[in-house]
């Protein structure tokens, strides 16, 4: 199958050590570089949105008009989702949620151990997020909690959606009931689970591949716009790894409560019930695959077989391989 495509190497020599490197990694370290593109993509999602909250949240705290908005919140973390998926997706499949990963893990045959070490690299890739966050916007944060500690209202502020802690950690809004808060949560996750299978099952024609990310992006933004105010968190890795920096920086006052569980799990279990959904009545054996879909799984063959030194003569068949091959 290979000589049906162009290989990059083939196109661009890579430099002695580069390609030494590249035998190294992918024969020893492959999970490791998917590790890293988890980290990376989580990184690049949670350093786009949770700026964008901070800054507006800090604005809003030192009564400055025009920094930030609901409206650009929602933009950043869709932008941070379409830059991480194209970066990282080629090297992981761009998981960039606990929740697709352990739901994959547990239904799609995902090997557990990668989905363990997916999960702890998407919640590291979200805690050093934060924490670099809050390095580049230190003098501002120490300035305005000077301010609300001197007048007595730093606590009181800091540890809600309006506070600073709460840029980093997400909190429940203050006197809302935690049974209305995970009802929102459960039901914008299983929107955003929908929208996340409709976009990988091979047989929609209406979502090519190079679309994913901003189907899925606008999916999450539309979250975001709507629902937000009323308690959203929408992902594991973003919520624990920012919860983790919170009670860093400012102690296990930061944890959130009984909210924390909530914020960390409902989006994995409406994940679940938008894929038992999807395959119940959108999923069909009949359809066709398109072919965007084939090219794609043909493209990840060839790129198999050329780093495995093999090729199509082995019987492998371009699109018919019952093989999983990567994401």
């Amino acid at each position: 199958m290979s000589d049906k495509f162009v290989h990059f190497g083939d196109l661009e020599p890579r430099a002695g050590l580069l390609r030494a490197w590249e035998r190294a990694r992918n024969k020893h370290a492959s999970w490791f570089a998917e590790c890293f593109a988890e980290f990376l993509g989580v990184f690049i999602y949670t350093f786009a949105g949770t700026g964008a909250t901070l800054a507006y949240n800090l604005g809003n705290i030192a009564k400055l008009s025009g920094v930030g908005s609901l409206l650009g919140i929602g933009l950043s973390y869709a932008i941070g989702i379409i830059l991480a998926i194209a970066i990282c997706a080629p090297v992981s499949g761009a998981h960039l949620s606990p929740a697709i990963t352990i739901v994959a893990a547990l239904f799609k045959g995902f090997p557990p151990l990668r989905a363990v070490r997916y999960v702890i690299a998407q919640i590291l890739g979200s805690f050093i997020a934060c924490l670099v966050i809050y390095v580049q916007y230190h003098d501002q944060i120490k300035t305005i909690s000077h301010a609300l500690e001197a007048q007595g209202v730093l606590n009181r502020i800091n540890f809600t959606p309006q506070g600073i802690a709460g840029s980093f950690a997400l909190y429940a809004p203050v006197g809302s009931s935690l049974k209305y808060v995970f009802f929102n949560e459960f039901v914008c996750t299983f929107l955003l689970g929908m929208v996340i299978w409709a976009c990988v099952d091979p047989t929609n024609f209406y979502v090519p591949t190079s679309s994913f990310s901003v189907v899925i992006a606008f999916g999450y933004a539309m979250i975001i716009w709507g629902y937000a105010p009323a308690g959203l968190a929408a992902n594991t890795a973003r919520d624990v790894g920012g919860r983790m920096m919170a009670v860093a920086i400012w102690g296990t006052k930061a944890s959130g409560g009984a909210y924390a569980a909530i914020a960390a799990l409902t989006n994995i279990l409406a994940t679940w019930v938008a894929l038992v959904v999807y395959e119940a009545f959108f999923a069909d054996s009949s359809r066709v695959v398109s072919p965007d879909r084939r090219l794609h799984l043909g493209a990840k063959m060839a790129e198999l077989e050329h780093r495995n030194g093999t090729s199509s003569a082995n019987g492998s068949q371009p699109y018919g391989s019952s093989e999983k091959v990567g994401a």
